[in-house]
Formats: C-alpha cells, sequence, structure tokens
C-alpha cells in the first residue's frame, strides 16, 4: 500500500470518527435541549391555564357582582314600596309588617327625598354637619348619583330614594378590581417568561411584559409581532364577563428559542474547530515539507559541487594529452554532460531562494527545451510546437527550464518513448497558458488530486518529485497555475501551465 492510499485510509478513518462523535454529541444535546424545551412548553402550558381559569373567576366574580347589585336594587325596591305602604296603611297589622321590612334595611345606604329636594328620612348613612338639615340634599344626591333614584308615588306628591351601593357590596367591588388588576399582572409578570401582549376586542395594547419597551412604540412593528406571535400559538381568549374579553398574544421565551438553536449552534463550532485544527495541522506538515525540500535541495547542490569541479578538471586535462588528439568531440560531449551537472547544481541551489526573473520569448524557450529532449528521445517520438513568435513572459530560465523537462520525460515515459507530445501555447488579457499533450496511458481519475504530491510515482524506481517540484517552481516562484487539464486511460494527458503576460 503506497503513502497516499495510506494517508486517504486514516483521512477517511479520522472523518468518520469525527461524524460519529458530532454526530453523538448532537444528538445527545439535542435531546437535552427537547427534554428542556418539553419543560419550558409544559411550564407556558400551566400559565396559560392558570390565566385562563383565573378569567373564568374573573368572569364568574363579575356575573356574582351583577346578581348582588340586582338583589340590592331589588331591596331598595322592596324598602321603597314598604315606605310608601307605612304611610298610608291603617291595618295595624300590615303596618307593623311593612315597618319591619322598612327598618330591616341594615345596609344599603339610602335618603328619602320629596319632588321639591327636600330630605325626609335617611337610613345607614351619617349626617355630615350643616349649619342648615335643607343643606343636605344636594351634597347627599351628588354623592348618590350611582343609581337612577327610585319613585316613591303617593298620588297627592312624589317622593324618590336615592342610594348606593352596601359596605359590603362595595367591599366586593374592590375585590374584584383588585382580582382584575391580579390577572393583568400574572399575564405580564409570567412564570414562563415568554413574551406577552395583553390586547383588547379593538387589538388595543392594554400592557405587555418581556418585551423591550422601545419595540412598543412603533404601532406597525407592535402589529407585526402581534401576527408572528399568532402564527406561533393560539391566542388566550380571557372572558371578564359583561361582554368584556381580552385577548393574550404570547411567544416561546428567548431560552427555549435558544435551547432549539443550540444543538447547530454546538455543531458549528464543532466544524470550526475541525477545520481550523485542520488547516493549522495542514500548514505545519506544508512548512515541514517545505524545510526539508530546501535542505535536501541545498544539500544536493552541495554534494554536486565538489565531483563536478573534478570532472571539469580531468576534462581540461584530457585536452592537455597528446593521445586525446582527434577525440575533441567526444571531449566536448563529456563536457556537455558537465555543464548540464553544473546547471542541475545551480537548479537546487535556487530552491528556498528568490530567483530573479526576467523577460523571456515563449517560442525560443520552447524551442530550447524541445531541441534538448529530441537529442535524448527515441526517434519514434514526435514534438510538435504552436506558439505564436511575440508573447513574453517573466521567468528563471534554469527553473523553467526544469518545469518543461521534467513535463516532457513524463510525457516520453508515459508513451513509452513512442508517440506524439504536443506543445501548444495560447494567450488572454493577462496570460500565457502552455498546453503539454501526450498521446501516453493517461492518469486515472482518483489521482488527479494526489498526483502533484510529493512522493506519487508510477514509475517503480521513482522518487515521485518531478511533479511536486514543477507545481513548486510554477506557483511559489514564477506565481503561475499548473494544473492536470484533461487526462483519459489510453488516450493521453494535457497539463497546463499558466504564467502572467509580460
Amino acid at each position: 500500500m503506497d503513502v497516499y492510499k495510506r494517508k486517504s485510509n486514516l483521512k477517511l478513518v479520522l472523518l468518520l470518527l469525527g461524524i460519529a462523535i458530532g454526530i453523538s454529541t448532537l444528538l445527545y444535546t439535542n435531546h437535552l435541549a427537547t427534554k428542556m424545551a418539553s419543560e419550558e412548553k409544559y411550564k407556558a402550558r400551566l400559565w396559560a391555564e392558570a390565566i385562563a381559569r383565573k378569567a373564568r373567576l374573573v368572569r364568574y366574580t363579575k356575573e356574582l357582582f351583577t346578581k348582588l347589585a340586582a338583589d340590592e336594587r331589588k331591596k331598595v325596591n322592596i324598602y321603597a314600596q314598604s315606605t310608601k305602604f307605612v304611610l298610608t296603611i291603617n291595618d295595624n297589622e300590615m303596618l307593623t309588617f311593612f315597618n319591619e321590612i322598612v327598618t330591616t334595611n341594615n345596609d344599603i345606604p339610602a335618603i328619602l327625598v320629596d319632588e321639591k329636594g327636600n330630605m325626609l328620612g335617611a337610613r345607614n348613612i351619617e349626617i355630615p354637619p350643616v349649619k342648615t338639615f335643607l343643606e343636605l340634599p344636594k351634597k347627599m344626591i351628588a354623592e348618590f348619583s350611582s343609581y337612577a333614584p327610585i319613585l316613591v308615588d303617593y298620588k297627592i306628591n312624589k317622593n324618590y330614594i336615592y342610594y348606593k351601593d352596601s359596605n359590603l357590596f362595595t367591599k366586593l367591588k374592590q375585590t374584584l378590581s383588585d382580582l382584575v388588576e391580579t390577572f393583568i399582572s400574572e399575564v405580564v409578570v409570567n412564570t414562563a417568561s415568554a413574551p406577552v401582549i395583553l390586547t383588547d376586542e379593538k387589538m388595543n395594547v392594554i400592557d405587555y411584559g418581556n418585551i423591550d419597551s422601545l419595540k412598543m412604540t412603533d404601532s406597525k412593528a407592535v402589529m407585526a409581532m402581534i401576527r408572528e406571535m399568532q402564527g406561533a400559538h393560539e391566542p388566550i381568549v380571557a372572558d371578564l364577563g359583561e361582554g368584556v374579553f381580552r385577548y393574550i398574544y404570547y411567544d416561546d421565551s428567548q431560552t427555549l428559542k435558544q435551547l432549539r438553536i443550540f444543538p447547530f449552534i454546538q455543531l458549528g463550532i464543532f466544524a470550526a474547530f475541525l477545520l481550523i485544527a485542520y488547516f493549522a495541522f495542514n500548514n505545519a506538515r506544508v512548512a515541514e515539507q517545505n524545510l526539508v525540500w530546501v535542505g535536501m535541495a541545498k544539500e544536493t547542490a552541495h554534494q554536486l559541487g565538489t565531483p563536478i569541479s573534478a570532472l571539469s578538471g580531468w576534462v581540461e586535462l584530457l585536452r592537455d594529452l597528446d593521445g586525446m588528439k582527434g577525440n575533441e568531440q567526444l571531449l566536448d560531449e563529456f563536457d556537455s554532460d558537465i555543464q548540464r551537472l553544473s546547471l542541475v547544481a545551480d537548479r537546487f541551489s535556487k530552491i528556498g531562494s528568490v530567483p530573479q526573473l526576467s523577460p523571456q520569448s515563449v517560442s525560443e524557450t520552447l524551442e530550447r527545451n524541445v531541441a534538448y529532449m529530441r537529442k535524448r528521445a527515441s526517434e519514434k517520438a514526435r514534438f510538435l510546437v504552436f506558439c505564436p513568435k511575440d508573447l513574453s513572459i517573466k521567468i528563471n530560465n534554469q527553473l523553467f527550464d526544469w518545469v518543461l523537462e521534467n513535463l516532457l520525460k513524463n510525457a516520453l515515459d508515459a508513451m513509452d518513448g513512442e508517440g506524439e507530445i504536443d506543445l501548444e501555447v495560447s494567450s488572454d488579457s493577462s496570460h500565457v497558458h502552455i498546453d503539454v499533450t501526450d498521446t501516453g496511458k493517461g492518469v486515472p481519475k482518483n489521482k488527479f488530486v494526489t498526483i502533484f504530491e510529493p512522493g506519487y510515482s508510477t514509475k517503480r524506481r521513482g522518487w515521485g518529485l518531478g511533479l511536486s517540484l514543477t507545481k513548486r517552481i510554477v506557483e511559489e516562484y514564477h506565481n503561475g497555475k499548473i494544473v492536470l487539464r484533461r487526462s483519459e486511460i489510453g488516450k493521453g494527458t494535457t497539463f497546463r501551465i499558466s504564467l502572467p503576460k509580460v
């Protein structure tokens, strides 16, 4: 198993493990959030039921008070009729009966006034201090004006009975008022911490709770909030009796909303952590690889320097020997290969340092490298160059020649020395594109990603450094881009180099 397959399998295992951890964590936290959300909903439902019951209690209490008020009105009517009969009846037993009715009114404050406004009598009230008795009716009639007076018609003259609520009934009404206030308070300040708006039948806001007061200043925003609440929950209708209804609109509490999105926030944080960790480790790995590359390249250049210098000296020594006369061509070839070794050493020495770039003709650069490879290739390998003459790019000749040499060597190896290699150049407004196409074996699709990684090679004895070095030289030293543009098994491969146009 090669190193990239092992790395891919390890990545897959780690990915599956991370997904398993993430899913299990998400499920558990979602379970907790759902449980807490259920408790919040239960609390909100209890609050809503309590409010509904309190509303029913207010309604029943109002109905009871209405009945009590009617009963008091009846009492006053009976009191009025009894007063009339006391003054007109002659039967002693009947007189005693009606007199008892009149005297048994011990709780309803009432005054008897004639048609001229003179007070004839009073029950269950304290007479305020006045200078004349005649001043009393004006003050008392004003105080007793809550209800319409009851007429006591004697045919000869007419009297009126003014009355007001009894002390007991007044206290009960205060209790009802307190009950309504408590109802509103419990709606607004709820234990479920739910945002709530209390309105009347015409959608006028009576009160609100757990809502920013600034939001309640804009009527349009308030109506939008009410519609949103109505969409989330059916409003609670509170029947307060006597045709008075209140509508309670409410939403989920902020805590409940946060609980619902908490698992997804946690998943996002977990994913962000994994991405950060991945990029951190990847950058550390790349930095370590760079150090290894630079160190190995410079050490290679250093190690090659000594034997290359020695070989150059030996060639010059051989030229001076009498026995080598007539073998100058052979010595020239030796010297040419030594120069090539010097060029290779120079290339390695430039790895890790900033190379000097200069404008170069694209066609001349391609023709020079093709001519070099043509001499070392089989006669069955054909090289074709399609390039405009007027295109230029900024390159370092030694390094860029290395790029083309690697691509052409790989193409020859892929074709087993037999086939066609095309170098086609095109350009756009900003870049020059060089396509190197062979008719070789092609690259499997599952290798498209790893083909530029160090260690990838289709050869048994290859180190898999050629394309990795090529990518580094093009992208890091020439601000360009190299991609595997096309490849089909048995049909060939196309690499594209894109460099900034001069």
